[in-house]
């Protein structure tokens, strides 16, 4: 029996934000609508049009994708999560578009009930992050597409966002409580290894590689690296109920597993202030790969 909706769906719509809406609201106008915005640009969707969104989500893409297809264009929904295959499900009931959807329960390497050669269109955004088998997934992508068939990517390059500095812990400089940021950072590095973990073992060489030896002629990749000196401030109750990914703890659960009550208030009262400022360091690498079908 279940306890509620699966880990994909409470990071997605919860954890990530620390339960906060307004955040969550502020996170998709400032960062992920205009990545959603350059991935469909990118796609060059035509009216009617069939689209495939793996790792939909909560439909970032699926639904800005329909609509740009006009009222003829299909989506289908793929995710691993049937929790967000259902929200989705029930987000197009409300707004009258469900009869341009179709849902499919599929990982992005093996997507067992889409056809080959029946969609015009592969998008992903954040999804070849949690996949192990990369290139399967850009093998099922060009399976499925027809010729002429486009692919448009959005990944995180995550070993260029962090320099792997000691004195620096989620981009805030730690220097005084170096020993203690080294304990929860090697907790969280036990979960999700360095070149081991699907997130952290590979880089935008290799996406290209991955997408002409699955047989696309055409491929294009642009990467996307920014560094600003400043964060967005953040208040404490929440950065302590977010987690980076869905794999990943909250930071107050990682903290409480690895450091004393009197480490966790030491942390605690050195971070804080920094976090509630944005006194921090902000890297992202994104790459944006396109890829057409003969």
């Amino acid at each position: 029996m279940s306890d509620g909706p699966d880990r994909w769906h409470r990071w997605l719509l919860d954890v990530r934000f620390g339960g906060d809406a307004a955040a969550r609201q502020q996170d998709l106008t400032s960062f992920l609508y205009p990545v959603r915005d350059i991935v469909l640009d990118r796609a060059r969707l035509q009216p009617g049009e069939t689209l495939l969104d793996v790792g939909a989500g909560d439909g970032l893409i699926a639904f800005g994708a329909l609509e740009r297809l006009g009222p003829s264009g299909q989506v289908v929904f793929s995710d691993i999560s049937a929790d967000l295959l259902d929200h989705c499900r029930k987000a197009a009931t409300a707004e009258a578009l469900i009869d341009r959807c179709s849902f499919v329960l599929a990982s992005a390497d093996a997507l067992d009930g889409v056809g080959d050669a029946s969609v015009d269109v592969v998008t992903t955004r954040s999804v070849l992050i949690y996949v192990k088998d990369k290139a399967a997934a850009l093998q099922e992508f060009y399976r499925v597409l027809r010729p002429g068939g486009r692919v448009s990517l959005a990944e995180p390059i995550n070993v260029l966002m962090s320099a792997g500095d000691p004195d620096l812990f989620s981009g805030y400089d730690v220097t005084p409580v170096r020993a203690l940021a080294a304990k929860v950072k090697a907790l969280y590095d036990s979960i999700q290894p360095m070149g081991v973990d699907p997130m952290l073992d590979f880089d935008d060489r290799d996406l290209v590689t991955y997408a002409v030896d699955a047989g696309f002629p055409a491929v294009k990749l642009e990467l996307r690296v920014s560094v600003t000196s400043a964060k967005q401030p953040v208040p404490w109750e929440r950065f302590l109920r977010m987690s980076g990914n869905p794999l990943a703890p909250p930071l107050a659960e990682a903290m409480g597993q690895v450091l004393t009550p009197g480490e966790f208030a030491a942390f605690s009262d050195w971070l804080r202030p920094l976090v509630e400022a944005g006194d921090g360091r902000e890297r992202r690498a994104m790459a944006y790969l396109t890829a057409v079908k003969s």
